[in-house]
């Protein structure tokens, strides 16, 4: 039986807003030496995401993506704007490792130092790249206003 995205929330609920809690914490250590270099632009084990998927280089509302692939499905990805500027980090979790209580630790190690604005939750049933349903737990450097007119 397929269950409802709103049964699926209701189930899940303890899950998602742990990891909503849990992750901004993982990223609340004092910086290492190369926090401030990812404002600009990606670690070099990070690849573009179009360059892995058939997906554009700028997604709107994400951002141009670029993952470590050996992160994959998770993440993070690290979300540029227009400019280059890093302005959200994503991680796109299963919801088999939701169901299965799987445990995701120091997810955020490659921004350690960077200063969140606030962090959404949303659910996709799959794209390229992650085609199985998840969810995308998104934290955002910037504003909910700056969200809607940057990253169109």
């Amino acid at each position: 039986m397929i269950e409802s995205r709103s049964d699926l929330f209701a189930r899940y609920r303890g899950t998602i807003i742990g990891l909503a809690l849990a992750v901004p914490l993982a990223l609340a250590a004092p910086p290492p030496s190369f926090a401030a270099d990812i404002t600009d632009s990606a670690p070099a084990n990070f690849k573009k995401v179009s360059s892995l998927v058939k997906l554009p280089d700028f997604v709107p509302g994400l951002g141009t993506l670029y993952v470590d692939p050996s992160t994959l499905p998770v993440g993070p990805f690290l979300g540029y704007s227009h400019k280059g500027k890093l302005v959200n980090i994503t991680y796109m979790v299963p919801l088999k490792d939701l169901d299965a209580h799987k445990s995701f630790d120091t997810l955020g190690e490659v921004a350690k130092g960077v200063k969140l604005d606030h962090t959404d939750i949303q659910y996709n049933p799959g794209h390229p790249g992650v085609e199985e349903p998840h969810y995308h737990v998104v934290q955002w450097l910037i504003s909910p206003a700056a969200v809607k007119a940057e990253m169109k």
